[in-house]
Formats: C-alpha cells, structure tokens, sequence
C-alpha cells in the first residue's frame, strides 16, 4: 500500500497568517503537520509516501517521500490535484487531506475496512465546532446516512436533524479495484463532461467530496469508516492552537 498526501492548497483562511508557507508545514509544538501524518504512516507499515505540492514546494525538506509538484496547482482544486498522482492510484492506496493531524488508533480503523472505497467519518463532529469562530459549522464536509448506515450524500453543510450526520475526516482508502473504477470514472467525466459538476461549477474546481458523490451516484459503494480517537483539522490559526492542546509535544 501507499499513501498520497494532498498538499498542494494554498489554506484560503490562514495564508495572511502564514504568507509563503504551505500550510502542511505550519508548526504544531515544533512539528509541521505533515510530519505527523508521515510518522503515523510509516507507523502503520505505510513507507510509500508521495506528496502531492503546489506553491513553494521547495520549502518541503521531509526525506524518504516522494514529491510530486502540481505544475496546475492554479488551474483546478484538489480532485485534480490528486489526479497528478494518477500513476500511484493502481494498487491499494491511503488519500490524506495535508492538514489534519489524528491519532494512529484513526490509521488503524480506515485501514482494516475492507471496502473498495472507504472514507473515514466522526459522527461526533459537532463538538469539533464549539468555540471554532474563525471556520464556522456550515463549511464542515458533511456525510449523510440512510438507516442502513450506508452513505447517501456528501457535500458541506447538510444540517443535522435526525443524528444522520457526521464529518469526512478528508481521509479515504482505496482497495485496487477502487483506485482503478476512480481514475476510470474521472477519465470518462473529463472526457465527455461539461457544466458544472455535483457542488463545483466545474470538473476542474471539484473537491475530492465532488467525486466521491459522483460514484455515490453510479451506484458505487463508498464504505462509512466511524473512526473514534482523536484527530483536528488545522484550516486557521485558532485551529493551530487547539491542536498544540490536543497533541501536547
């Protein structure tokens, strides 16, 4: 198996804050964010890493990682960035969003899952919110249940009124077969579709959670991983400083 890190964003409510930084090398108690995620990785037996960078990818120093740069990093959002890497999505695969730090418990629970497409959701995300000021609850990346607990519908800010609702971690694991039907679905779409595409106006603007929806709807089962432990997006300096409390050094 390897892992792909999604790291060539800009962060659009922290970049006044941190200027020409990526935003997966802010510091977390003397640690970037991706150095977390590499630690668990490797951890977890995962040593093929390939991080997918944008802007200032020079300033990425890790070693024993494979880099990747973007070169259209202004020109589409993070599906086709991750489509960059589209060699490495043929065998077993880990998708990581670049800011999110998590417990290796988290690891564990997304990579036993035995589906073809596994997403990793905390039905308690509500709680992440309280006090979060500067990222209000309506940007979440919500999933939706049916009562079968199979995944109906992703996208931000579906309101929550039957307990039906948790939060896409902004991690996804593919089986094989799953890294094949992606990569075939987004070929076949770039190829004969126009328009706006599920919440994007565009397959080109497209987030990851655009895809994901889109195999939804070809009947394509995307497994619910109900991950328990601890893990904190970091998408502003607030988040930052909860992190240094959630993983003290």
């Amino acid at each position: 198996m390897n892992a792909i890190i999604l790291a060539a964003g800009s962060g659009k409510r922290i970049r006044e804050d941190v200027k020409d930084l990526p935003k997966s090398l802010l510091m977390v108690n003397g640690k970037p964010i991706i150095a977390y995620q590499i630690q668990a990785l490797k951890q977890a037996g995962i040593n093929d890493i390939i991080v997918i960078t944008g802007a200032h990818s020079e300033k990425f120093e890790t070693e024993n990682v494979r880099y990747i740069k973007d070169h259209h990093y202004n020109e589409h959002d993070i599906l086709g960035s991750l489509l960059e890497a589209k060699d490495f999505l043929k065998n077993d695969v880990l998708v990581l969003y670049s800011d999110i730090i998590f417990e290796s418990k988290i690891l564990r629970q997304i990579l036993d899952s035995k589906g073809d497409v596994s997403i990793a959701i905390d039905m308690a995300w509500e709680k992440m919110y309280e006090g979060r000021m500067e990222h209000p609850k309506y940007e979440a990346e919500n999933v939706q249940l049916n009562k079968a607990k199979k995944i109906i519908k992703i996208k931000k800010n579906i309101k929550n009124e039957n307990n039906d609702v948790g939060e896409f971690l902004g991690i996804v694991k593919f089986s094989s077969y799953g890294s094949e039907l992606f990569v075939k679905k987004y070929e076949e779409l770039i190829e004969t579709h126009h328009g706006s595409f599920q919440q994007a106006s565009s397959i080109s603007s497209a987030y990851l959670t655009d895809m994901i929806q889109e195999l939804i709807d070809s009947k394509i089962d995307v497994n619910p991983v109900f991950i328990s432990g601890k893990w904190c997006e970091i998408d502003t300096m607030q988040d930052l400083k909860k992190a240094e409390k959630i993983f003290p050094s």
